[in-house]
């Protein structure tokens, strides 16, 4: 299945704390814009902290919105040159495993 993603990548010298600060703000100011409930739904986001890497959906009006203020936030504290965004096709899915009752 192919979703609208999107994948940021970090600089080396960017703390990824305070990366994670700007996507929690991200997602508080869409809770007051979508709701705690609908955010808590459609809000799918990773932050790979090894890979320095932050993946969120943006299939939704919720995933939008985060990412639009996620973007926001990150290019006002760090700068334009500080991280790299990308839309991804697609995301590779967990293999199915067998489970032993």
């Amino acid at each position: 299945m192919i979703k609208d993603v999107y994948r940021y990548g970090f600089q080396p010298n960017v703390p990824l704390e305070e990366v994670e600060a700007s996507l929690l703000l991200a997602l508080l100011a869409t809770e007051s814009l979508h709701g705690e409930a609908q955010v808590r739904l459609d809000a799918a986001h990773f932050l790979d902290v090894d890979q320095r890497a932050c993946v969120i959906e943006a299939g939704t009006p919720v995933g939008r919105d985060i990412n639009r203020l996620f973007v926001g936030f990150l290019r006002r504290e760090f700068g334009e040159d500080a991280f790299t965004v990308e839309r991804v096709d697609s995301v590779p899915q967990p293999e199915p495993q067998e489970v032993c009752a």
